[in-house]
């Protein structure tokens, strides 16, 4: 089942390659029963360097191959669309899209303008009907969803936290849909705020190199706003079907590489304006219904549909902190030290809580202990930790245990937990930038690693550690050698920086008491 093997991502629809308007515009109840043949190509944007990690969480859950794209920070896999819930439940990934149709190495044409001609007459040729298909099934998912609230698959404070956002690294482009139609279409705003959403910066997706060419993307929305509502005179008549509503699109473009002769303006004005041609569809940039993506790297062009209205990396927090950490990279960081039941998992600076409420949720069988010199973050993740409880209770109040978690105010240098009593420590370290200084670091990083080689088991503890402030951090785990040995390290991308999660295994060696270390 891995999508690889040919150019076109998906092979079975020979004879829909040139969809009609009108037959896609009023989709609704074939959808649904198609959905147990229907099958899908998923494109997911992912924490930049935990491709593997959600690749394995597929064919985990959905027993279904990964492939891990050459544009860092996306992978792709083939469902039956009945299995939509169940992709939705995914913890690693922050976006979904599907997949409309792949070219591994698509020929750019010398000039610009050919270029350009080349991707609007690209529009007719793709064979839309399916992933149309696949999209209206993920909106009436949704609609169920919203009138239930019983399924929860995405959060019920989904505006609350909308409104909060931007504390997660500013130009987080969900913004956007704040005021967007979710009721009518909750399934299809924000994938592509999700590619570069993925580091909250909004810059790059892709491992910080191409920070320029990405940085096109944030625009692109804009611009494709002027020029494509100077084309939207086609698509406000009716559409091949009467009664149909005509559906409101944008085009999102994003773009890598250094070797093409278009921005990524251009090619999302271009690309939207053959869109609205062919489906006589409405251009509208914040209240749209369709997001239909273009994702260029060098040589590689992804044609998709958005299927998530905001980043599922929003799941569990609804009180945010200036360093809010992404869910689906607080999972990533859980795997990576491979909880086993009855563990003891400590994030000794917790902030709000993110990894601790995401260890719980998925791993219930451990128990986690989180804790904050702040007190104001551990009060932010003590309703973090709150709202779970509700949210949990109102999905099913019988089964409503709580969660194995605890919140502690503490002095990190100084825990209060008995040697060695500790299984796993996983913590977002201070990166010096918004919070504490990078001065500070070099005291701090020696000092936390001494105390989180006391605490941990002897022979079979670890840690997982995020950190940004890598050169500090490697000098501190130098003076610590006897007691960490590093086993592992992934380079992620987190709101813009270029940052590391590193995977350390506790020694048999005894640690120190602190006071005749220091």
């Amino acid at each position: 089942s891995d999508p690889g093997g040919g150019s076109a991502a998906l092979p079975r629809q020979p004879g829909m390659a040139e969809a009609e308007a009108g037959g896609d515009a009023g989709l609704a109840p074939a959808a649904a029963q198609e959905g147990a043949e229907l099958a899908a190509v998923i494109g997911a944007t992912v924490p930049t360097g935990f491709e593997q990690t959600a690749a394995e969480e597929v064919q985990e859950k959905l027993g279904s191959a990964s492939r891990i794209s050459r544009d860092r920070g996306k992978i792709y896999f083939e469902v039956p669309a009945r299995s939509l819930l169940q992709v939705h439940r995914l913890r690693s990934v922050d976006n979904l899209f599907v997949v409309v149709q792949e070219f591994k190495d698509y020929q750019f044409k010398e000039s610009k303008e050919d270029t350009l001609k080349d991707l609007e007459d690209l529009v007719k040729k793709l064979p839309w009907t399916n992933p149309l298909k696949v999209w209206e099934l993920n909106n009436s998912l949704k609609k169920k969803k919203t009138k239930r609230k019983k399924h929860n698959l995405q959060r019920p404070t989904s505006r609350e936290k909308l409104s909060d956002g931007g504390e997660e690294g500013g130009a987080d482009q969900n913004c956007t849909n704040e005021q967007g139609d979710c009721a009518q279409n909750p399934a299809n705003v924000e994938p592509t705020g999700g590619q570069d959403t993925e580091n909250p910066q909004g810059v790059t997706s892709r491992n910080g190199v191409e920070e320029e060419e990405d940085n096109e993307q944030s625009n692109v929305k804009v611009e494709v706003q002027a020029s494509s509502e100077g084309r939207t005179k086609a698509g406000d008549g009716q559409t091949g079907e009467g009664e149909a509503k005509v559906l409101r699109f944008r085009v999102t473009c994003n773009r890598a590489g250094d070797k093409h002769n278009f921005t990524s303006n251009e090619a999302a004005r271009d690309f939207g304006g053959a869109v609205q041609e062919h489906f006589q569809w409405k251009a509208d940039m914040t209240n749209f219904d369709v997001e239909v993506l273009l994702n260029i790297h060098n040589n590689e062009v992804v044609v998709g549909i958005a299927l998530t209205e905001e980043s599922l990396h929003r799941r569990n927090i609804t009180h945010f902190g200036p360093t809010t950490l992404r869910s689906t990279l607080a999972y990533g960081m859980l795997r990576l030290c491979d909880p086993q039941p009855t563990d003891i998992i400590v994030d000794p600076m917790c902030g709000t809580g993110a990894i601790p409420i995401e260890g719980a949720a998925e791993w219930p069988y451990c128990y986690h202990i989180a804790g904050d010199n702040n007190p104001q973050a551990v009060k932010r993740a003590a309703n973090n930790i709150c709202s779970l409880l509700r949210k949990n209770e109102s999905k099913d109040s019988s089964a409503a245990l709580g969660v194995p978690l605890d919140i502690i105010q503490w002095d990190i240098c100084n825990l209060p937990l008995r040697t060695g009593s500790v299984d796993v420590v996983v913590t977002d370290m201070p990166f010096g930038k918004r919070i504490g200084s990078k001065k500070k670091n070099w005291d701090l990083y020696p000092a936390c690693l001494m105390e989180m080689g006391r605490i941990c088991t002897p022979g079979t503890g670890r840690a997982v550690l995020l950190t940004q402030d890598k050169k500090c951090f490697a000098k501190a785990l130098s003076r610590v050698g006897h007691i960490w040995r590093r086993a592992q390290t992934v380079w992620v991308n987190v709101g813009g920086l270029h940052a590391a999660v590193y995977l350390l295994r506790r020694t048999w060696d005894t640690a120190e008491d602190r006071r005749s270390f220091w």
